[in-house]
């Protein structure tokens, strides 16, 4: 089982003492070229702050963020996991779950991001400001990572569960398979439902959080959907292709 999450717009500060990003420690080493290329693209766009301001879609008060960027390499790291926050991690609590839940999300957890295009869990990032609509000089993100991303999630085994947010589906779409279901979140109002935009980041964090608690390896969509009806998670099967969590 591969649980894809999208990232946050922010980023816990800090990170390991005497620790940088090193390439060669993420996972999915196929996408070590494109992040190199990233990296020296976002590199180019911080020259100029106030022009990074503009492609990253900050305002006045937010030059902290661009600034981040222009210390990407020799800033400390965390583990993706920790790094995150926002709505979805903050409903995660990542920094609550057990050895065996974090060892267990290593390997069954990859989170999208603009800047590394998928990483493991708990693959060690700094902090950085780079979202899936941002625009790099001579970089199409979209393009950028379409193909990569795509191949190294194809190539995992068993259901993929995809809890991304379009944009960063667009980034690395699941392959045509009936064992890679994408996630809505939506809610029940007279007997129709409606797709959730705030609770809808909440609800996919309580999930995952869930996922990695129990530590089980589904095979497939009906394991999964089986697993959730015990724990009184209302997780549904929805349009082709997808899953509703109702929440």
């Amino acid at each position: 089982m591969l649980i894809l999450l999208p990232p946050s717009e922010t980023k816990r500060e800090g990170g390991l003492e005497g620790s940088r990003l090193r390439l060669d420690e993420l996972s999915y080493p196929r996408l070590t070229d494109a992040r190199r290329r990233a990296l020296s693209a976002l590199g180019e766009l911080s020259s100029e702050l106030s022009a990074a301001m503009a492609a990253l879609k900050l305002g006045p008060t937010q030059a902290a963020e661009a600034e981040r960027n222009r210390r990407l390499r020799r800033s400390p790291v965390l583990p993706a996991l920790d790094r995150y926050d926002g709505v979805l991690y903050d409903s995660l609590e990542a920094s609550t779950l057990t050895d065996e839940a974090r060892a267990f999300a290593h390997r069954h957890l990859a989170i999208a991001s603009a800047l590394f295009g998928l990483t493991k869990a708990l693959a060690p990032i700094p902090a950085y400001r780079l979202s899936a609509d941002s625009r790099l000089p001579g970089l199409a993100l979209k393009a950028h990572w379409r193909a990569g991303v795509s191949q190294a999630v194809a190539e995992e085994s068993g259901l993929i569960l995809d809890l991304r947010s379009e944009a960063y589906a667009a980034l690395g779409p699941l392959p045509d398979r009936a064992d890679a279901v994408f996630v809505r979140v939506v809610t029940e109002q007279g007997g129709r439902r409606r797709a959730l935009n705030h609770f809808n980041k909440a609800g996919k964090g309580t999930l995952t959080r869930a996922l990695l608690r129990a530590g089980i390896d589904h095979p497939d969509v009906a394991s999964l959907l089986s697993w959730a009806a015990s724990e009184g998670i209302r997780l549904e099967r929805g349009a082709p292709g997808e899953l509703d969590l109702v929440v």
